[in-house]
């Protein structure tokens, strides 16, 4: 198969994916719409076609919103938030949410994977956490989760390597992302990934995505 010919066939992939988010979550998205606000940004060097392709807003709030309503019904029954755990649960549950993301490349990738983790490589996603006191977020009508960092040209070679599209791997990213935002870390020993990793399969089952660790 020609490179031409295995884009195509990605493109078409992604596609399907981006087509099962607007089917799944169509009528639910319409009414939480207002719960969410997103925000995307991107590198320079960060083509308006690839934005569109793989980064469609729409999209990536569908997917912000099924990991949200996932961890509220856990929230229900008795999951506690790491980094909003002084936060009333009614409280957060009213709260609308909002996000920041920025699509960067493997240059300006490595040198922020550099000063934030000490590690001098790009990586897939960076979490920035808005880290704000609970006496403040109390006060903000919406709470800021914080920032993800996502560097396209990684996500572009993992999804290759795994064999995924780019859109599958992009929202598995995404709900990794907001589970480090909300305090979770697989890095913490393995109880920690067990249940990170359960998070991730459960809410991707939700979107009609497949399991990412099989």
């Amino acid at each position: 198969m020609s490179q031409a010919e295995q884009n195509d066939t990605d493109n078409n992939l992604d596609d399907n994916v981006n087509s099962s988010l607007n089917n799944t979550f169509n009528d639910s998205f319409n009414s939480n719409d207002s719960l969410a606000a997103l925000d995307i940004s991107a590198a320079d060097s960060i083509h308006d076609d690839i934005l569109e392709s793989f980064y469609n807003r729409e999209n990536l709030l569908k997917v912000m919103m099924a990991t949200l309503d996932n961890i509220d019904e856990r929230i229900k029954n008795g999951l506690t938030l790491p980094y909003y755990a002084d936060i009333d649960t009614e409280v957060w549950q009213e709260k609308s949410k909002a996000l920041d993301i920025y699509i960067t490349d493997a240059v300006e990738g490595q040198e922020l994977n550099l000063d934030a983790r000490g590690k001098d490589y790009a990586t897939n996603i960076l979490s920035y956490p808005s880290d704000l006191p609970a006496a403040i977020i109390g006060l903000m009508p919406t709470l800021p989760l914080g920032e993800l960092v996502i560097c396209h040209g990684v996500v572009v070679r993992e999804a290759a390597e795994q064999d995924k599209t780019v859109a599958q791997h992009i929202s598995h990213l995404l709900i990794h992302g907001l589970l480090h935002l909300l305090g979770f870390d697989h890095e913490l020993g393995q109880a920690e990934q067990d249940e990170m990793e359960s998070f991730e399969i459960d809410i991707l089952a939700g979107l009609a995505l497949p399991n990412p660790y099989l």
